[in-house]
């Protein structure tokens, strides 16, 4: 049985549980933020000691761990800190489930974790040998002028993306001004992300599932709004289309991928003016459904074969 850890709003987990049903493949969506709704149990005897539900560990062959939510406590009685107890055991029982199914993950939490880390990306990504602009990640505004040409440079988040709150925000790249010590204030606040832009082509987005490679460009110079961030604006109407890339990129990206100890990576690309390829980043967990809708490509497809791929080893133990 193929276990999706995931949460009940998960549009990209639709694609699988699909293609799971077309191919009668037997499967249990666990959505973590209804955890509490089970009756759950952890022994000691072996690592499939366990069940949520009726699910036990002994059944589970392979995972995918895709977005799981925080655990919702049920208990409306309780006071706020007594709710926030309560869940903060939910996440200690669900992070123990994780860690049995070691072996048996598509990509581990615990690999995805590290794979988050844009620093290490780009040390990673530079020794493999891609393109990668010149980039420094700090909050010193002396590093930032003497370590970049300092004009024609964006910015972007480390890790945080979004502020959340009433008037919540996406902070999304953004080309800058040229950096002086009057900046000292906001850029001190925390580190980020300064590189030299690149001039775009087109974006390219490349989908790595296992040793498999689906490379689509992403129109974003059609309109001023995306030129920089595609994401900006929110523009549906961007064309995407499968295309092919040079050989040596696509193993760069699946050796990126298994060095990061993943089968998934969702790599952003950049092809420049002259078909020159940069690194950007790679999302080790990223969204992927909006590429297979739009693009017809098998990506859901390709997931689930490699999950009964590790099924079938799971099974020979």
């Amino acid at each position: 049985m193929i276990l999706l850890v995931t949460n009940q709003r998960d549009l990209t987990t639709d694609y699988i549980v699909r293609e799971l049903q077309n191919r009668k493949v037997p499967y249990y969506r666990l959505n973590t933020e209804t955890i509490s709704a089970h009756k759950c149990s952890i022994g000691y005897k072996s690592l499939d000691d366990w069940n949520i539900g009726n699910i036990e560990g002994k059944s589970v062959s392979s995972a995918y761990f895709r977005r799981p939510s925080a655990p919702i406590c049920r208990l409306k009685s309780l006071k706020i800190e007594e709710q926030e107890y309560v869940q903060m055991e939910w996440l200690a029982f669900l992070k123990s489930i994780y860690s049995r199914l070691d072996g048996k993950w598509f990509s581990s939490p615990i690999n995805i974790s590290l794979a988050e880390d844009k620093p290490r990306q780009l040390l990673l990504a530079s020794e493999i040998g891609f393109n990668i602009p010149q980039t420094i990640i700090s909050n010193n505004v002396s590093h930032i002028i003497s370590r970049t040409p300092n004009k024609n440079l964006i910015a972007k988040p480390l890790r945080q993306a979004l502020i959340s709150g009433y008037d919540e925000k996406v902070v999304f790249t953004s080309r800058i001004p040229k950096i002086t010590h009057e900046h000292e204030a906001s850029i001190s606040f925390a580190p980020s992300i300064f590189q030299q832009e690149i001039i775009k082509r087109f974006d390219v987005r490349v989908t790595v599932v296992g040793q498999k490679v689906f490379p689509v460009a992403i129109w974003s110079q059609e309109t001023t709004e995306t030129e920089v961030d595609w994401r900006k604006g929110g523009n549906i109407n961007l064309v995407h289309e499968h295309i092919d890339i040079p050989s040596n990129i696509k193993d760069k990206c699946i050796e990126l991928v298994n060095t990061l100890g993943l089968k998934f990576g969702a790599i952003d690309l950049i092809c420049d003016k002259n078909n020159n390829y940069w690194f950007l980043e790679i999302n080790p967990n990223g969204q992927w459904a909006w590429i297979e809708n739009q693009t017809k490509l098998p990506i859901a497809s390709t997931i689930v074969d490699e999950l009964l791929k590790i099924n079938e080893n799971n099974d020979e133990r």
